[in-house]
């Protein structure tokens, strides 16, 4: 005999075996029981929630010559026929291949006579999304005033696609995606049943990764299980099969990108790479692990274990990791990494893309939105806490008296001549600005970014607004332009006080007039 593939041989045949769909069985065994079963059900849903097995039991329930509280006996000759196939009061329609109008003008011939044998005629029409206009006004007719002894099942994981005519006529099931504990309760049962040898860990990988899809968790099962037949089945080997990545892997690479490491950052790519480990799962899984640790970050201590599905010593983990890395880089990460996931799914240089991304995690100077600029300002609060400038030019100051120790001087060293130069300039730069900017420029304070960027303070929401506009950044760029005699990069950012901005930055304003003054 043929091999019969896990998810056809586990599909459940009565309503007490279809898992994470409570509510939805409850109403439809009510229904059965009490009689008042309808004439049109719509079901949608996410891929392998469901949606079709729920479909056969209920065609199976409503012929049954002998149910069992709302569910088929699955041993009288309706039921066999059903789960046969051969049975004329059930029909299966993929609307994917017959979509056209002359595949419903003959179900709506067919529908006037009545079935020879049981009570009603089911007519299940699976991705019913896929039917063409004219269809679908074909069907509109029949589903509206049906026989009695005919019922339609409408089966779909597209519904917006589905006309209002069409909705309105039908009672509505939303198939929701199942729990990670849900599909691995029934991947135990399953690996009990089929006597394969397999670790809680392995068992909760595929259930993570079936996305919600039981089908998909029992198909990915059997993949594993054919790979490793007749052995135990690890973590480890699970992993391997699916191209997946073990979350070290992500540990290390955080920590790589924390550290600003590229050259760590992409050997550890090239790790992946090496292993023969799918990329498109790389960045999946990279994504979630960052939205695990965003969610520890946002997360009351009590609710985390509520909100992550993990055991307690990955938990640990997790929190120790999320201690080293702030929410809004977090944040930042996973933007990056969603935007790439977009992009890697019909790219043939997918390993290309992972290096860019990864690269702009490590050099947030590389991308101007906000989530980078508050990046790159951590950057320059580290190096002011640290003392790690690079010296530069020494000033006169420290010429005329090495031994002295004076710390303008010192942050000076580290600022790029042109930005410096601009600074002493800056009073003949806002004179140039027409008002209200001009009186809202000499009210900012100025300091300078780790990439060279000349970064302008303000401590006003509506005064920030008005000079982010693009007529006033433009007036600002060519007043800097005809006063230095060249482009400076600059942005404009919020700080809501001056001791915050002391905090934070170095005042480059006050630094250049100390400058100056021992100059002269």
């Amino acid at each position: 005999m043929s091999y019969t593939a896990l998810y056809r041989k586990w599909r459940p045949d009565k309503f007490t075996d279809v898992k994470g769909q409570d509510a939805i069985v409850t109403t439809l065994k009510n229904q059965i029981i009490h009689d008042r079963i309808g004439h049109a059900y719509l079901f949608c849903g996410t891929r392998g929630t469901g949606k079709t097995t729920v479909a056969k039991i209920v065609a199976r329930a409503v012929n049954c010559e002998n149910p069992i509280d709302g569910n088929p006996c699955g041993e009288c000759k309706s039921c066999r026929a059903v789960a046969d196939g051969t049975s004329m009061n059930v029909i299966e329609i993929d609307a994917a291949s017959n979509n056209g109008v002359d595949n419903i003008r003959e179900i709506r011939d067919e529908v006037t006579y009545s079935p020879t044998e049981g009570r009603y005629k089911v007519y299940i029409i699976d991705e019913v999304h896929m039917l063409s206009t004219g269809a679908f006004n074909a069907l509109l007719k029949t589903l509206e005033e049906p026989p009695s002894y005919v019922i339609f099942i409408l089966a779909t994981t597209e519904v917006h696609k589905i006309p209002v005519t069409i909705l309105s006529r039908c009672q509505r099931y939303d198939f929701k995606r199942i729990s990670v504990d849900t599909i691995s309760e029934r991947l135990f049962e399953l690996a009990e049943g089929e006597g394969i040898d397999v670790e809680e860990k392995a068992i909760r990988y595929i259930a993570k990764s079936a996305d919600g899809a039981l089908r998909d968790a029992l198909s990915l099962m059997d993949q594993c299980n054919s790979f490793y037949f007749g052995q135990k089945l690890t973590y480890d080997k699970v992993l391997e099969v699916l191209g997946a990545v073990d979350t070290k892997v992500f540990s290390d690479l955080l920590c790589a990108v924390i550290a600003r490491d590229v050259k760590s950052s992409i050997s550890i790519l090239d790790e992946v790479v090496i292993q023969g480990r799918e990329l498109s799962q790389f960045v999946i899984d990279f994504t979630w692990y960052l939205r695990n640790l965003m969610l520890i970050k946002t997360s009351e201590e009590d609710e985390i274990e509520e909100v992550l599905d993990m055991s307690g010593e990955n938990l640990t983990q997790l929190k120790r990791e999320a201690q080293a890395v702030d929410t809004d880089r977090v944040m930042r990460y996973i933007r990056i990494f969603s935007e790439l996931s977009g992009q890697i799914r019909n790219a043939t240089q997918k390993r290309v893309l992972v290096e860019i991304a990864i690269i702009k995690l490590c050099r947030p100077g590389m991308e101007t939105d906000t989530g980078s600029l508050l990046d790159r300002i951590r950057a320059i609060e580290e190096k002011l806490e640290n003392g790690d400038f690079t010296p530069g030019k020494e000033s006169k100051m420290q010429e005329n008296d090495p031994k002295e120790e004076i710390k303008p001087v010192e942050l000076t060293r580290a600022l790029n001549s042109d930005i410096r130069e601009l600074v002493g300039k800056w009073n003949r730069v806002v004179e140039r600005v027409s008002n209200p900017g001009s009186s809202m420029l000499k009210k900012c304070k100025l300091t300078v970014t780790d990439d060279d960027r000349l970064l302008i303070a303000s401590f006003d929401s509506m005064h920030l607004d008005y000079l982010n506009r693009d007529n006033i950044r433009e007036e600002i760029s060519a007043a800097i332009e005809e006063v230095l005699g060249k482009s400076v990069l600059y942005d404009i950012t919020g700080v809501d006080s001056k001791t915050e901005f002391k905090k934070k930055y170095p005042d480059l304003s006050v630094i250049n007039m100390e400058i100056e003054t021992d100059d002269m």
